[in-house]
């Protein structure tokens, strides 16, 4: 399936001195089903590291995304559908001119997989807390130790929104619902690219190489821009009366469905009140600093 014009399968030399499979890095897909555990694939013996376990992956193509790629590879060494899954967070190991990207997905439509290449002694689904157990790849046993408090429900973001579209005075009251369906419409943009896992409050020192995150998005309405139709991949939910009311109600569904919340509101009393339910907090600048204008 690979396109021989721009493949990336070559080994480059990193500023570490090591050489590494990839002209234009690489990428893998580390997919979570709930019901059957991680995907893991036993390479062949010729392979690099080979007889250890891992997940399915390879070289990216030039120009690919690492999401595309890692997807890619997944479907040509595990017969995984492009569509069965979808991305939670990224993670990279770069080495200086060379990059790895762990892509961090849901399973959203099972499937089993199956050997189509030469890559694999075999691919078995694994428990999450059996995972370590396996001979790992050593660089995926490192990336493990971390990853792994990462796999599970995806993670949510709630939005106040009529206190993010009163933050910035464009004009916003003489058309409340053309503000919504704007605010909408820039995080809609966003679905495919993901946003900064610092808006998770992901540190570095603790996740170090983790990138973007891929939330599940829910903007309460109140008032005038009530009615606003959502979209795929943004919920858009009407508060009856209190918006905050609503946001809390919210905050709460998610995080018994054992989510990570964030909540984006600057109102005080609603910080207090979704902070108490163990939500993060971000400010309405925070989270229009990584939208498009």
């Amino acid at each position: 399936m690979s396109d021989t014009r721009n493949t990336g399968d070559a080994w480059v030399t990193a500023a570490d001195g090591q050489r590494y499979w990839g002209r234009f890095g690489a990428a893998g897909l580390l997919a979570h089903d709930p019901s059957k555990g991680i995907l893991l694939q036993h390479r062949v013996n010729w392979s690099d590291h080979g007889g250890t376990w891992g997940i399915p992956g390879g070289a990216r193509h030039e120009g690919e995304s690492a999401i595309d790629g890692a997807k890619r590879e997944s479907l040509e060494e595990a017969g995984a559908p492009i569509q069965s899954t979808a991305a939670m967070f990224t993670h990279v190991f770069d080495r200086g001119g060379w990059r790895y990207t762990t892509v961090i997905a849901e399973v959203t439509r099972p499937f089993e997989p199956e050997i189509t290449d030469a890559e694999s002694h075999e691919l078995r689904w694994v428990a999450l807390n059996q995972v370590g157990a396996y001979p790992l790849h050593p660089g995926f046993a490192q990336s493990w130790r971390f990853l792994q408090s990462l796999v599970g429900p995806r993670p949510a973001i709630v939005v106040d929104s009529a206190n993010v579209i009163g933050s910035v005075p464009n004009g916003w009251w003489k058309d409340r619902r053309g503000a919504q369906e704007r605010l909408r419409d820039r995080v809609a943009s966003v679905l495919g690219t993901g946003i900064p896992a610092g808006m998770l409050a992901l540190a570095q020192s603790d996740y170090p190489g983790i990138d973007r995150v891929f939330p599940l998005w829910t903007l309460v309405s109140e008032g005038g821009a009530r009615g606003v139709p959502s979209v795929p991949g943004v919920n858009l939910v009407d508060a009856p009366l209190l918006g905050d009311d609503t946001i809390v109600a919210e905050t709460h569904r998610l995080i018994a469905e054992g989510r990570r919340v964030t909540v984006v509101t600057a109102d005080e009393e609603l910080r207090e009140r979704v902070s108490a339910a163990g939500a993060i907090l971000r400010s309405p600048q925070t989270l229009l600093r990584h939208l498009p204008a």
